[in-house]
């Protein structure tokens, strides 16, 4: 239930203990590579769930919150059921979004991958989506910066290393080990290149194979290759960490630990740059409804992750359990900073991982619209680390 982005980078800043990346590979046993292969399966459509063919919510009577009629009559946005997407599964769910929209109605589509995702807005199946960092880097520098801008941040942390307590006691014991990761490339993948390589450790970012075998598996799939022994822990975001600690598993390490000031983008806000030169009324109004959702959570965290839990359950069927929900939704931060420098970072490992050419991610962001909402309610502007312009 949290995101796959094949061949989209991602990873941990510079630091001393942290270098360069090392190299992936698909792994080992053969029960792994059966699971490995019932991933990519999952991850070839454009997402789990489609909600195309009908609104999210009623769209309401007049024109947007200010009473003004916007120029599109539909939205389609994109998300994960997944806890770090907290922002659209809250904000959809409260209302929040569609109050800004008005008339303009919501249509969503849940994804399992940010390729997917990124390929989806590309064909404008989607106008607007929450996607990791991997992906809209990947995306933005394969179309030579034409395909899709960030326009916002949502959220930060939510990643954890976790192992099998009788197998790996310590961050020096990894060696020899399997470990799991969402999907080549993807944010969490090269996050743990980053630090094997960092540790001395390397490994093949194409093959997975090395002094630590990463084992690329759908983290629907990661929970069963646990408890069967075909890995020995996992680099993961929520709620997926907390579920392998119900069934043993031992948090080793945070990943916002290993940040500075114990913060780095998770998710953020994309657009196609086509719908943003087209209806820049309709983007601000859903980043309004974006900032909305964000205070609402500050200010309600245990009606949000209610909400947040609800939309779970429509979308996959299952709502998590308490000793799954709370601690996973701890460790997130909902916020509209997108972290701009924390993503060149994860660009330049991702670079060093052997997974991405270097990019030119000048341009990337477009946060004028954001800094307007924030400048209307009284907050600071973000800052867009000077890839704001080509």
């Amino acid at each position: 239930m949290a995101p796959n982005h094949a061949l989209a980078p991602a990873t941990l800043p510079d630091r001393p203990t942290h270098p360069a990346a090392g190299r992936i590979r698909r792994s080992a046993a053969a029960a792994v590579a059966g699971l490995t292969a019932v991933a990519l399966l999952s991850a070839c459509g454009y997402g789990s769930k489609s909600e195309d063919d009908k609104p999210a919510a009623a769209a309401a009577a007049g024109g947007s919150a200010s009473g003004v009629k916007l120029s599109a009559d539909t939205v389609k946005i994109g998300y994960f059921a997944n806890l770090t997407h907290g922002t659209p599964l809250v904000g959809l769910q409260e209302g929040l979004f569609q109050k800004e929209l008005g008339a303009t109605q919501i249509k969503t589509q849940v994804f399992n991958a940010g390729p997917a995702e990124i390929e989806a807005l590309n064909a404008g199946s989607i106008d607007i989506g929450w996607i990791g960092p991997s992906p809209a880097i990947n995306g933005y520098s394969q179309s030579n910066g034409e395909s899709l801008k960030i326009i916002s941040g949502s959220a930060s942390g939510g990643v954890k290393l976790v192992v099998n307590p009788e197998k790996i006691q310590s961050l020096d014991d990894l060696k020899g080990k399997k470990i799991a990761t969402p999907q080549r490339g993807n944010t969490q993948d090269v996050a743990l290149l980053n630090y094997l390589a960092g540790k001395g450790l390397k490994v093949n970012p194409d093959t997975g194979a090395g002094d630590v075998s990463v084992v690329r598996t759908d983290n629907k799939v990661t929970p069963d290759a646990y408890s069967s022994g075909s890995i020995d822990g996992a680099w993961v975001p929520e709620p997926t960490a907390s579920k392998l600690v119900t069934l043993g598993a031992k948090v080793l390490l945070n990943e916002k630990d290993v940040w500075p000031d114990k913060k780095f983008v998770i998710t953020n806000i994309i657009v196609s740059q086509k719908f943003l030169k087209e209806h820049a009324d309709v983007v601000e109004a859903v980043l309004r409804g974006s900032v909305n959702t964000n205070t609402f959570i500050k200010a309600n965290s245990d009606k949000a992750k209610a909400d947040a839990n609800a939309a779970i359950k429509k979308e996959a069927g299952n709502a998590l359990p308490a000793e799954i929900l709370d601690p996973a939704w701890a460790d997130i931060d909902f916020l509209d900073d997108p972290l701009a420098g924390t993503l060149q970072a994860e660009a330049d490992h991702a670079v060093t991982a052997g997974l991405l050419k270097k990019p030119n991610l000048a341009g990337i962001y477009d946060l004028t619209l954001l800094n307007k909402v924030l400048k209307e309610k009284g907050q600071a502007p973000v800052a867009d680390a000077g890839l704001g312009a080509k």
